[in-house]
C-alpha cells in the first residue's frame, strides 16, 4: 500500500470533492462532508467524514481515518490528489 502523504486539510476536502463528496455544513473549525454510495443490494447509502480544519498540515494518521470514514481507498484518494 502506498504511504500517504502529509497534506492540508484544504487539498484533502478539494480531493474528495473530486471524489464526489459535497460540502454539507461546518460547525466551528470541522468541515462535514457526505457522499451517497451505492450498496450491494442496490441500497443508496450516505457517508460521511469529519474533516477539522484547524491545523495546517493534517497527521497520516488523522488522514487515514477521514478515508476510513468516507470509504475511500488509500490509491483511489492519491490517483485524484
Amino acid at each position: 500500500m502506498p504511504k500517504l502523504p502529509r497534506i492540508s486539510s484544504q487539498k484533502t476536502v478539494k480531493t474528495l470533492e473530486k471524489l464526489g463528496f459535497v460540502k454539507i455544513r461546518q460547525k466551528g473549525s470541522h468541515l462535514i462532508l457526505k457522499k451517497e454510495l451505492k450498496s450491494e443490494d442496490g441500497e443508496t447509502i450516505e457517508v460521511g467524514c469529519v474533516i477539522p480544519l484547524q491545523r495546517k498540515t493534517l497527521a497520516v494518521g488523522t488522514l487515514k481515518n477521514i478515508l476510513n470514514q468516507g470509504r475511500v481507498t488509500v490509491e483511489e484518494f492519491l490517483d485524484n490528489l
